[in-house]
């Protein structure tokens, strides 16, 4: 048996705390470290995502993310989730798949393409 919370516990601490606290979204080209500032993109708008209601301990962004005419021409691998569009508290991070940009690119995260979750007990 896989040690973990409930669901019910990690649906809650998501939903309350977790997903409604960090909302703003930045990007990175690398892994962003403890505290969430190693390797960030050219691009430094964060966009705010909304979630979705988390269901079995896992939770995924519920609008589509647009960074507008992108700073630099790179690989976005990373994101980071903050509590402000600038200065904030660093929440969490995770990864990203997507294509490289070039200057003054548009770059969008669909609908469900930032994933969340808490070990669940099974």
């Amino acid at each position: 048996m896989a040690e973990g919370l409930s669901a019910t516990a990690a649906n809650d601490a998501l939903d309350d705390s977790i997903l409604a606290t960090y909302t703003w979204i930045k990007l990175h080209v690398g892994a962003p470290g403890a505290a969430g500032t190693s390797n960030p993109a050219t691009e430094t708008d964060r966009v705010q995502a909304t979630w979705a209601p988390a269901s079995g301990g896992a939770s995924s962004n519920s609008n589509t993310l647009t960074w507008s005419a992108v700073a630099g021409a790179e690989d976005y691998t990373y994101f980071t989730a903050w509590t402000a569009s600038t200065a904030g508290t660093f929440g969490f991070s995770g990864t990203v798949t997507a294509n490289a940009v070039g200057v003054g690119d548009d770059f969008t995260v669909a609908i469900g393409g930032l994933d969340v979750s808490l070990p669940v007990a099974s």
